[in-house]
């Protein structure tokens, strides 16, 4: 590690130095004598390759170009935020961590022990929130990842950490720090800032971060999406409109600008003062966050994800990249002591609620024949689209059982919660009955009570581009039935289902997707992702998913098992690696944390067996190429005569999933997914 590489991009104009900051770093010096490496990860949200140019996305164009650039990368499936946030933060593939989605079956009624002063709630909560991430922590002996972050790791050793950015990745980072106390936080030991802190939600910081923070001009309140607008102003981040009102036209300016700013003025001068090493992620919302409600495509495919408001969210996140480079490259013994590490939590693709091809053919699904009206009855699903909880209402219908919402209670007769009932031939939601569920999730065949063991039948926890089905008592009869229904709908784009229930025509085995794994958590009984389709053939820029959201027809989406979303933007620079080298071995948010971790020497413990490798062919004195083989895996025929094919490629022990279809016939043999 003796070489040096200064972290100087090209044509970029460097910020002079905080007054306070010296010009000199001897400490610096002295942790690179010692081989004691500063790192940064920086996540860009939801970035696609192809969105990185030099005109939206200069920074990260002239990053890919002087450091390394990994062009064979990959999230991991399913491609949802929380997961590879935790991959980023372990190693490890989601069989172990047990991360399984944005939204998943915790085998409980969240705070159902009173954490947070909160009584017993939905058992298919979204996890990107601080709170939620104690709770499961509190249930799950004090880290429901079971495994090492690298923040951790690093805090463990002397390192300083800080975990700032979007409101559940970026706590995960260091997850361990969050226990419930009463109805509060303890105070951490890494510094968090996300969308809570400050407020009776977040978790604290400490009075010398609040001091840094005061110092550089900063309140210790972050500020939310709206951009200082209106709840239904165009130019409020948050805003993600309905199916008659656009979404969003702005990037996520302002929350993002206090976060990099806290980085930049607050947490980094504070950390360098010590003299001790620093490990630090930065998780920008943007890209996703506004590729997610942005008001450029209501329902219409084009442009989709490609239009003004998406790519000034690239722009967005370029220039957080570039503040915090500009910081590092403003002294010399930072920059030669600082590996900065690029990635994207996963791709994207423009949602369709209605077409599942680019021939434009409709989708026949049961749920898309009704008209779904809210309290007020106005229509809130356009005639002949797919409602937010449509795979839930399908099945339910398909096993002939009642479909309940666990994220809406009513009291009882007797005064106690219970989940609201889901119909959607009632003709318009009711104050005691719903058309369909809030978020998508449902309980099927349950009595609708809370209970700290469910007696559902099957659950749907809704993610978007694929869903997870839990059937909790493990009867393969009824997942046997349950793929057979899958194996005939038009919006299916690959099943992959339990190891346990044997082979099962049509699916995949959960472990062919590293699936199975030490997690004590539940692991979803089938994972089913929905059909992917490209307006321009082999274009992943045009790409189309079908997705169970409550966001609309050209809106923006992810979490599906197809290339667009499976391709991430990835990169490194710094003193430990390669310059102007082009990866194109398989790569994936799996080896990230080994690999810094093999650069600051320090040994990431393990628990479970599925993990990635050290990227070694990236660092100097590594091999030029790491030898790797391309597959295919297909299930035998459904009685549809489809089958779920599946691509990947193998380095060592290590898989690479790039993508899966749902096709039948002369296709399965023929470049079957696009």
């Amino acid at each position: 590690m003796a070489t040096r590489v200064y972290l100087v991009l090209l044509g970029m104009t460097l910020l002079l130095l905080l007054p306070t900051i010296p010009c000199s770093l001897p400490s610096q010096a002295d942790l690179s004598q010692k081989g004691r490496r500063n790192v940064i990860i920086f996540v860009a949200d939801g970035l696609r390759p192809g969105s990185v140019n030099a005109e939206d996305a200069p920074t990260l164009s002239a990053l890919r170009e002087r450091g390394v650039n990994f062009v064979n990368s990959h999230a991991l499936f399913p491609t949802f935020t929380t997961p590879n946030s935790a991959t980023i933060a372990t190693s490890h593939y989601l069989g172990d961590t047990g991360d399984f989605g944005n939204i998943l079956y915790a085998g409980y009624p969240l705070f159902n022990t009173g954490n947070f002063g909160k009584s017993a709630g939905t058992i298919t909560p979204s996890i990107e929130s601080d709170q939620t991430l104690s709770d499961l922590n509190d249930h799950y002996k004090g880290n429901y990842l079971s495994e090492t972050t690298l923040l951790q790791l690093a805090r463990q050793n002397g390192y300083n950490t800080a975990t700032v950015g979007k409101h559940g990745p970026a706590a995960i980072q260091d997850v361990s720090q969050l226990a419930p106390l009463g109805s509060t936080f303890p105070l951490p030991r890494t510094v968090f800032i996300d969308d809570a802190t400050g407020s009776a939600t977040g978790i604290p910081l400490s009075h010398e971060v609040i001091t840094a923070l005061t110092t550089a001009g900063l309140p210790a309140v972050a500020p939310d999406r709206s951009n200082g607008c209106g709840p239904s102003d165009p130019c409020n981040n948050g805003f993600a409109g309905n199916n008659t009102t656009p979404g969003t036209t702005s990037a996520n300016i302002v929350q993002q600008k206090y976060f990099v700013d806290a980085v930049t003025k607050a947490i980094l001068p504070l950390f360098i003062s010590t003299g001790k090493p620093f490990a630090l992620v930065f998780w920008s919302r943007d890209a996703d966050g506004t590729q997610h409600n942005q008001g450029d495509s209501l329902n219409s495919l084009t442009p989709g994800i490609n239009g003004p408001a998406s790519r000034a969210a690239v722009r967005n996140a370029d220039g957080n990249l570039k503040q915090i480079l500009d910081y590092v490259n403003s002294n010399s013994g930072l920059a030669s002591n600082t590996d900065i590490f690029v990635t994207a939590d996963h791709g994207s693709a423009t949602i369709s609620r209605h077409e599942v091809d680019r021939q434009g053919h409709f989708t026949k699904s049961y749920a898309a024949q009704f008209t779904y009206k809210d309290a007020r009855g106005r229509v809130e699903v356009n005639p002949g689209f797919l409602p937010p909880g449509f795979l839930a209402i399908d099945l339910a219908h398909s096993l002939g059982m009642s479909l309940h919402d666990p994220d809406s209670m009513i009291p009882d007769s007797a005064g106690r919660n219970i989940y609201l009932p889901v119909d959607p031939t009632i003709g318009q939601q009711t104050g005691t009955a719903k058309q369909r569920p809030a978020a998508g999730n449902g309980l099927i065949g349950a009595s609708g009570r809370i209970l700290d063991s469910t007696d559902a039948k099957a659950i749907v926890a809704a993610n978007g581009g694929s869903d997870l089905i839990y059937v909790p008592d493990h009867n393969c009869d009824r997942v046997r039935r349950i793929v057979q229904f899958l194996a005939q709908q038009d919006y299916v784009g690959g099943i992959f289902v339990d190891d346990r229930c044997g082979t099962l025509p049509g699916a995949l085995p959960l472990s062919s997707i590293n699936l199975v794994g030490a997690t004590p958590l539940p692991t979803p009984t089938i994972a089913l992702s929905f059909k992917t389709f490209y307006l321009t053939p082999g274009d992943l820029q045009s790409a189309v998913q079908i997705a169970d959201t409550v966001l609309q027809e050209g809106q923006g989406m992810h979490r599906s098992l197809g290339r667009d979303n499976t391709f991430n933007n990835m990169a490194a620079i710094g003193p430990d690696f390669k310059t102007r080298f082009v990866d194109f071995s398989p790569v994936s948010n799996a080896d990230i944390a080994l690999t810094l971790a093999h650069i600051m020497e320090l040994p990431l413990p393990s628990r479970g067996n599925l993990r990635g490798r050290v990227l070694r062919e990236a660092l100097k004195g590594g091999p030029k190429e790491v030898a790797f083989e391309k597959h295919r895996l297909a299930s035998q025929d459904a009685s549809s005569g489809m089958s779920t094919v599946l691509l990947y490629q193998q380095a060592g022990k290590q898989l690479y999933f790039d993508e899966a279809c749902f096709v039948g016939g002369e296709r399965r043999d023929r470049n079957p997914c696009r």
